[in-house]
């Protein structure tokens, strides 16, 4: 495995990894996932963007059926992420599906954290899922962040599709941002719902309306 690139919160996140899978020798599954969230090619689905998925998953954690399963399930949700591909889910889920098993977690909890990841295909989790309504929630939550913060966010998800041309780009993600508005709601847990849905939807109308007038 090619030498790690240096992030601020590696150590901690390595902690934070070895609290959730304390199997023997798991410090290199904790340093290839690392080594996934600092390729080249992201730009949004980063270090930072693990960190604050793990971040907001332990701030609804008393949401969830087993946190620690949602937090695995963070790990793993954008260990593959190429932008150009629609099936990264798929292929992160079959990476824990793999990984797992070998650190020790049996089928069932592999299953659940396999499920999880796909789930952030359509952050749609059914009525009454709890791990899936926070692990959807905690991916969502950058569309409640400050507006600076969103901005940098949304400028980040375009240099991700760098090789799109901006037509095409803004046509795209126009369409996906009218599908979020268009959904009762966008957080499931009550925290989300109080306390993000207001100010995401303020953020997603801002951008949509920037995309329409070309900006």
């Amino acid at each position: 495995m090619a030498a790690l690139p240096e992030h601020p919160a590696h150590d901690d996140l390595r902690r934070r990894w070895a609290a959730i899978a304390p199997a023997p020798r798991t410090e290199r599954y904790a340093d290839d996932l690392l080594a996934r969230w600092a390729e080249p090619q992201r730009r949004y689905h980063t270090t930072d963007h693990l960190v604050a998925v793990l971040d907001r998953v332990d701030e609804l954690a008393r949401y969830a059926e087993d946190p620690d399963l949602v937090r695995l399930a963070a790990w793993f949700h954008d260990a593959v992420y190429l932008p150009e591909r629609s099936t990264n889910e798929d292929r992160s889920a079959r990476l824990a599906e793999r990984a797992l098993p070998e650190l020790g977690f049996d089928e069932a909890r592999t299953a659940e954290v396999a499920r999880l990841v796909r789930l952030t295909v359509t952050h749609d989790p059914a009525d009454g899922d709890r791990n899936g309504e926070v692990l959807c929630d905690a991916d969502l939550a950058i569309l409640a962040a400050a507006p600076e913060r969103y901005a940098a966010y949304a400028a980040s998800v375009r240099e991700e599709y760098a090789f799109v041309p901006d037509d095409a780009f803004r046509e795209g993600r126009a369409a996906v941002l009218r599908h979020l508005l268009g959904l009762p709601c966008l957080f499931r847990t009550p925290h989300g719902r109080r306390e993000w849905e207001e100010r995401a939807r303020q953020n997603l109308t801002t951008e949509l309306k920037l995309l329409e007038t070309g900006m």
